[in-house]
C-alpha cells in the first residue's frame, strides 16, 4: 500500500488504475455515470487502487486532468481512503455490491471466496466453523485446496470434524443456489469480520518480540507480567520459541542447522546451553568436529552473558530461516508435536 503521509507528485509513476482512480475522484460524486461504463473487475481494480491512494497533488490531478483544469480549484488536491472510496460507490452501486467490492480490497488475497478461505489461518476459519452445521462445513472444506481442508480438520473439535468427515463421504453434488447462500454468508458474516480484525495474534506478536529480549530483559517482563496478567504470561512463554527448543530437532533437521550456523557462532552458543543440548549437537557432528569444537570452546575461557544470548538468538533465528523456506521443522514451544521430515 501506497504511504499516505506524502503526497504524490509524479504522474508518470502512477499505474494505469491510479490514474483513473485520481481522475474519478476528481471528478466526484456528480459524475458517478462513468462508473457505469466499466465491468465488475475494472471497478474492482480502480476501487483498490482509490482505496489506497493517499494524497494526490494539485499539479498531478491537473496534468491527469488537463482538459477539464479549467474546473479544478487551485486548491485541487483530493485524498483517496476506503472511506472515500466506499461513499462514492455507494451513489450509483446497490449497497451489497460495495460492501462486496470493499471486501474484497480489505479482505485476504484471492479472486474468489474460496482462494480467501485459502488464505485464512486453519485456525482462525476452524474457530468459526465449529459453530457451523457439519453440512455447511462440509461443503467449505470440498471447496478449499486439500492440504488447507486437512489442516483446517485437525483443528476442529474431534467429534465434529469426524461428523464433518461423514457428511463429506456422502456429499452429493451442491445446488448453485445453496452454494451462493453459503458464500454470501461467508462473505457477510466471516470475511468482513476478519478484515477488520488483525490476523496475528497479539500474543503471537509478543511472543516473537520477547525471543528478541536478551535474557535479563526477559526475564523482567515476563516476571512482571505474570504478576499483572498471569494467563498472558503463560501464553507468551508457550509461544516463545527460545535456544533450549532446538533439542526438538530430529538428527537430519540438527545437522542442517549445523551447515548453516558459522562454527565460531556455534561455539559461543553452546557456552550457555545446557549439557543435554551440547551433547545432541556433538553427536550430530564427526568425532573430529566435535573434538576440535570442544577445544575452541575450552579456549574461550569466560564469556560474557550478553555474547552467548546474542549467539544463542542468531542461532534460533537462522533455525526460523530454515524452516520457513521448508528445510527443518521446528516444534511449537511448550507443545509436544512429534516432528516428521
Amino acid at each position: 500500500m501506497r504511504a499516505k503521509s506524502k503526497a504524490i507528485t509524479d504522474a508518470s509513476k502512477l499505474s494505469g488504475p491510479e490514474k483513473a482512480a485520481v481522475v474519478l475522484l476528481a471528478l466526484g460524486e456528480e459524475h458517478t455515470h462513468i462508473w457505469e461504463a466499466l465491468d465488475d473487475e475494472e471497478i474492482k481494480e480502480v476501487s483498490q487502487a482509490m482505496a489506497s491512494l493517499g494524497t494526490v497533488s494539485a499539479n498531478v490531478v491537473e496534468e491527469l486532468l488537463i482538459e477539464f483544469v479549467s474546473g479544478l480549484s487551485s486548491s485541487g488536491a483530493i485524498m483517496g481512503s476506503f472511506e472515500q472510496t466506499q461513499r462514492l460507490l455507494n451513489s450509483f452501486l446497490p449497497q451489497d455490491k460495495v460492501e462486496t467490492l470493499m471486501e474484497e480490497i480489505r479482505g485476504p488475497a484471492g479472486r474468489t471466496m474460496w482462494d480467501k478461505l485459502g488464505n485464512v489461518n486453519e485456525a482462525v476459519l476452524a474457530n468459526y466453523l465449529k459453530n457451523e452445521y457439519p453440512q455447511t462445513v462440509a461443503v467449505v472444506l470440498s471447496k478449499v485446496k486439500a492440504e488447507h481442508a486437512a489442516r483446517v480438520l485437525a483443528a476442529l473439535p474431534e467429534d465434529f470434524a469426524l461428523e464433518c468427515v461423514q457428511r463429506m463421504l456422502r456429499m452429493e453434488p451442491v445446488q448453485r443456489e445453496i452454494l451462493d447462500k453459503i458464500e454470501q454468508t461467508l462473505r457477510t458474516e466471516f470475511m468482513s469480520n476478519l478484515a477488520r480484525t488483525s490476523k496475528r495474534d497479539s500474543h503471537e506478536m509478543m511472543a516473537d518480540i520477547f525471543n528478541n529480549f536478551d535474557r535479563q530483559t526477559e526475564s523482567r517482563f515476563i516476571a512482571a507480567l505474570e504478576e499483572r496478567a498471569r494467563e498472558s504470561a503463560e501464553r507468551i512463554r508457550a509461544l516463545m520459541f527460545v535456544f533450549e527448543d532446538l533439542s526438538k530437532l530430529d538428527p537430519g533437521g540438527v545437522q542442517t542447522l549445523l551447515r548453516a550456523v558459522e562454527k565460531d557462532q556455534l561455539g559461543l552458543a553452546l557456552k550457555g546451553a545446557s549439557d543435554g543440548l551440547r551433547e545432541m549437537f556433538f553427536s550430530n557432528m564427526s568425532e573430529r568436529a566435535a573434538k576440535i569444537m570442544r577445544e575452541d570452546m575450552e579456549s574461550m575461557g569466560p564469556v560474557r552473558l550478553r555474547d552467548v544470548d546474542q549467539a544463542q538468538m542468531a542461532m534460533v533465528q537462522v533455525a526460523k530461516d530454515l524452516a520457513a523456506k521448508g528445510e527443518i521443522m521446528l516444534a511449537g514451544a511448550g507443545g509436544d508435536d512429534e516432528l516428521i521430515y
